[in-house]
């Protein structure tokens, strides 16, 4: 297992940065582009390990998937029988979409690795089920059999009882090929890269509220597709800076989607002095730069339930930050936490106390008091979880302190050069 050694950060600097694409808008890229007539490229996508285990996953289906100087070229033609296991990795987004994707369509059989194996698949393999689809799994987890279908799919009315961008993308995706409209409603507000991006390339899809309505859709290849840079990865380099007095960060180029920001809202309210200037679109998705300066009186809040699906992966930043702030942070409605790469909300507790932090779990949240004189140990573990990693990263800033990072390969999921941005910018 690899180790990741961060010195301690410099007070007091002003850095410009970029972080990778957005991995959620990547992943749609890839697997939109495959099943679009003609050729896109996309420009600036993710290179982590995640975003490449649907690379891989669609080369095996016979997509042809080519890397060029800025990005990849995707040629849209379809999918064949894969002539092995498609291996998902620790990809949860690249299973779920895929199985959406493949249903009816292919017989395949996707699998990954002790993780992902461990992680729920039947929020999307039941609304399938209802749609004619063929699949088996181990007790509504991986591994998953898609079986290729004589008819087309069914089209349904399905109301999805977990607030999953995911799930929603997946039904989406299969309802593209159904043989009449279907309807999903959510329970939820959730990140709509999905919508957008199905707008953009052609999809019939009306959005009304949380009811989404789609057609069968064939999509149009786009001849540039820009990813903005991820504002989840954003976010924690911007809860670090915020603990530094004096240092101020930009961070260029990022992906400031309304259904993503809601981390953003919460540092404002907590004082943070953050601006979104040069505003502009990218293929249906707003841009800006983020602006902070460190080492303003910060004071914790209580989140809002109806933010928490907006800001799942960003709780485990805002808990680090919240360490030094007055006050105190609940987080509640985010029981969702615990089926992620770890059991999120008790990891996220462990790796506080570890610092000397007061925090305790909740069954669907986590609390945090504020005002600790944090003292960091020689070294962390991350659970196998990239979110932890990064939030043990802001906890050693705040702390003032080096820090050893351990098993941090899974750090590289989603953030691939992060050492080498985070010593750009601290």
């Amino acid at each position: 297992m690899r180790s990741l050694y961060l010195r301690p950060p410099v007070a007091g600097r002003r850095a410009r940065i970029r972080v990778p694409g957005d991995k959620s808008i990547s992943h749609r890229a890839f697997l939109f582009a495959a099943l679009a007539s003609g050729r896109t490229h996309i420009i600036g996508p993710n290179h982590g390990l995640d975003v490449l285990a649907t690379v891989r996953a669609l080369r095996a289906l016979g997509v042809n998937v080519r890397r060029m100087q800025l990005g990849f070229s995707v040629i849209g033609s379809g999918f064949c029988d894969p002539r092995r296991v498609i291996d998902c990795g620790n990809s949860g987004t690249t299973m779920r979409l895929l199985a959406g994707a493949l249903a009816g369509r292919v017989d395949a059989q996707l699998d990954g690795d002790a993780s992902l194996r461990r992680r729920p698949m039947s929020r999307v393999t039941t609304p399938l089920a209802l749609m004619g689809a063929r699949m088996e799994s181990r007790a509504g987890y991986p591994p998953l059999r898609i079986f290729r279908g004589r008819d087309p799919l069914r089209p349904i009315r399905y109301k999805i009882p977990v607030a999953s961008a995911q799930v929603a993308t997946a039904l989406l995706i299969a309802a593209i090929g159904a043989r009449g409209p279907s309807t999903f409603v959510q329970t939820a507000t959730t990140r709509d890269h999905t919508q957008r991006l199905l707008l953009a390339m052609g999809a019939k899809l009306r959005c009304s509220g949380r009811t989404l309505r789609i057609w069968p859709s064939q999509l149009r290849a786009v001849a540039k597709l820009r990813v903005p840079g991820d504002v989840s990865a954003a976010v924690y380099l911007l809860c670090a800076a915020a603990a530094l007095p004096g240092t101020q960060l930009v961070v260029r180029d990022v992906g400031v989607n309304p259904t993503r920001t809601a981390a953003l809202e919460v540092l404002r309210r907590m004082g943070a002095p953050l601006r979104l200037v040069r505003r502009r679109m990218w293929t249906n998705e707003p841009v800006a730069d983020l602006q902070i300066t460190g080492g303003a009186a910060l004071r914790n809040v209580a989140v809002p339930g109806r933010l928490v699906p907006n800001l799942i992966d960003e709780i485990p930043a805002l808990c680090a930050l919240a360490t030094i702030a007055r006050g105190t942070l609940c987080v509640r409605q985010a029981a969702e936490l615990r089926v992620k790469e770890s059991d999120r909300i008790e990891t996220t507790v462990r790796l506080l106390r570890a610092f000397g932090a007061d925090a305790r779990a909740l069954d669907d949240g986590i609390v945090v008091h504020g005002g600790n004189k944090l003292r960091a140990p020689r070294s962390v573990r991350t659970s196998g979880d990239h979110r932890i990693g990064f939030a043990a990263a802001i906890l050693a800033a705040a702390s003032h302190s080096c820090i050893t990072i351990r098993d941090s390969e899974c750090m590289a999921t989603s953030f691939p050069g992060f050492v080498r941005i985070w010593r750009e910018a601290f």
